[in-house]
């Protein structure tokens, strides 16, 4: 499925980087290594490299991670691109190897698999390394302006807290905003924002 939605000449969601990630780029420190989860196309990776990040991006998509290397190349910055499928296994040396791990619009999956896919993240960091993630609310299914339609993939502010037990949590918020990003994000949409350090 997602081979079929990359595989055009044009940009799904375009080459700029999801609002949010500018909102709270102050996380994005310079010299620190990141990983992209679903990056896609690479718009939010070549953001991360361009604020002076070591960053490793993974899709499964070979048609997206065409697009981001060519992104990354016409913007002059290095991405470590990995085709992977996030669902199964992830390479066993990212373990604890990351001080920042951003899913950003990763809802292609529903609670179980999620809950998997969390926990692999959390393991990707080192202990006190900042968790990024940024998606639709259940409300975003009213506005139908982008992001699945099936409700329980959709993040609350109750799960995600829920999702990380014991994690100091620095931001939780959920808030409207009219987006525009390529053809598949366009409009008045329920967004919310996580960000949280890992225990350590």
């Amino acid at each position: 499925m997602w081979e079929d939605r990359f595989n055009r000449p044009d940009y799904v969601f375009g080459t700029e980087p999801a609002a949010a990630l500018r909102d709270h780029a102050a996380w994005l420190a310079p010299g620190a290594r990141a990983l992209a989860v679903a990056d896609g196309e690479g718009r939010n990776s070549v953001f991360m490299a361009e604020r002076g990040m070591h960053v490793t991006a993974a899709d499964y998509a070979p048609s997206a991670l065409a697009k981001a290397r060519a992104l990354a190349n016409a913007r002059g910055v290095a991405v470590d691109f990995v085709q992977a499928d996030l669902l199964a296994d992830w390479p066993a040396d990212w373990a604890g190897a990351f001080d920042l791990v951003a899913g950003i619009f990763i809802q292609f999956t529903g609670p179980t698999a999620r809950a998997a896919m969390f926990a692999r993240m959390a393991t990707c960091l080192r202990p006190g390394g900042v968790l990024f993630l940024h998606g639709y609310r259940p409300e975003q299914l009213a506005y139908g302006t982008g992001g699945p339609r099936a409700v329980e993939n959709l993040y609350t502010e109750a799960m995600l807290r829920a999702a990380f037990p014991g994690w100091q949590v620095a931001l939780c918020r959920a808030y409207d905003r009219e987006i525009q990003e390529g053809s598949g994000h366009v409009g008045m949409s329920a967004l919310i924002d996580f960000i949280a350090r890992k225990p350590g």
